[in-house]
């Protein structure tokens, strides 16, 4: 029987892969030759909890071979999946996300939960297998919980990760709170990235109604450092725009400290950001979002709505 891949969104955060990690272990234990690989390089963030657990960066790919059996974590929507995700055979999507741009020839396993992480299901799923985490993978897993959640304060953020994350902290042997605001301040060091990399490290592209959106989100402990690039920032987004054909990007820089976002909009639907939060946008094409720090459960939504008007 040919090997099962599986893998997280392009762009990948630490809980497209550490989740694609736990979930291959999770199968090969239940009996599947499972394989988990990336979509893209691995962050900072995440970068800490692969070392500090002793874990392996899963192998970075483009496409898969045409009829592979694969299965999506942390996400489902096909612009933000493998090249070819049109010519394999998708198993199982395990996800926390929206619901769009999906459909497959076959029926499926499809597991979509309304919690703030992909990691939080997969715990639950070793237990209805009856099968304890082990101690890399409770690491790997609580490492994904804590970035989703932003140190459980991001509006995401429900009972059932916390709980997942102190139950699986406990496993792994970590203090949650001391080390999780050390790997996100390891996540938040972005004074070695250039610029190209800062709008696409972790961006996700959307269809929102007949647009074409792309949201890039990083976090950081001071804002104003990261803008003070703004004129080249600007000048890549318009080189991607132009690239993908898209009618908005933006970008967000999240601060994990104070837990609002300055947000930087180009492209034909500037309006649409306005309408969707309620803000001006200054000259600088820039506006503070208070209180906005998930991507999934603020930004897309509101934008959704926004151009769904």
């Amino acid at each position: 029987m040919a090997k099962t891949v599986i893998f997280g969104h392009k762009n990948p955060d630490t809980d497209a892969i550490c989740s694609a990690i736990a979930y291959a272990d999770l199968k090969q234990k239940l009996g599947v030759d499972a394989e988990a690989v990336r979509l893209g390089n691995v962050n900072k963030e995440t970068q800490y909890a692969l070392d500090y657990f002793e874990a392996e960066a899963p192998l970075n790919i483009e496409k898969v071979e045409e009829g592979t059996e694969v299965i999506l974590v942390d996400h489902n929507e096909f612009q933000q999946s493998v090249a070819n995700i049109k010519d394999v055979h998708i198993k199982e999507v395990v996800d926390h996300h929206r619901i769009s741009n999906f459909e497959t020839s076959d029926p499926l396993y499809f597991r979509a939960e309304p919690v703030g992480c992909t990691a939080t299901i997969i715990n639950k799923i070793y237990k209805e297998n009856n099968i304890e985490v082990p101690k890399k993978i409770a690491g790997l897993l609580v490492s994904a919980i804590i970035s989703d959640s932003l140190l459980f304060k991001s509006p995401t953020c429900t009972k059932e990760d916390i709980d997942a994350a102190h139950e699986l902290a406990k496993i792994a042997g970590v203090d949650v709170e001391k080390y999780g605001l050390e790997m996100l301040k390891a996540g938040a060091d972005l004074s070695d990235k250039p610029v190209s990399e800062l709008i696409t490290m972790d961006a996700k592209e959307f269809s929102m109604a007949d647009a074409k959106v792309e949201i890039a989100q990083v976090n950081a402990v001071d804002t104003e450092k990261i803008y003070q690039q703004q004129a080249e920032i600007e000048k890549e987004i318009a080189n991607h725009i132009q690239k993908k054909d898209l009618d908005l990007f933006l970008f967000v820089v999240t601060d994990i400290l104070n837990n609002d976002s300055e947000v930087l909009a180009l492209g034909n639907g500037k309006a649409k950001v306005e309408n969707a939060f309620g803000v001006n946008l200054d000259q600088r094409s820039r506006a503070l979002l208070k209180g906005v720090v998930s991507r999934k459960k603020q930004i897309v939504t509101a934008l959704t709505d926004a151009y769904e008007k």
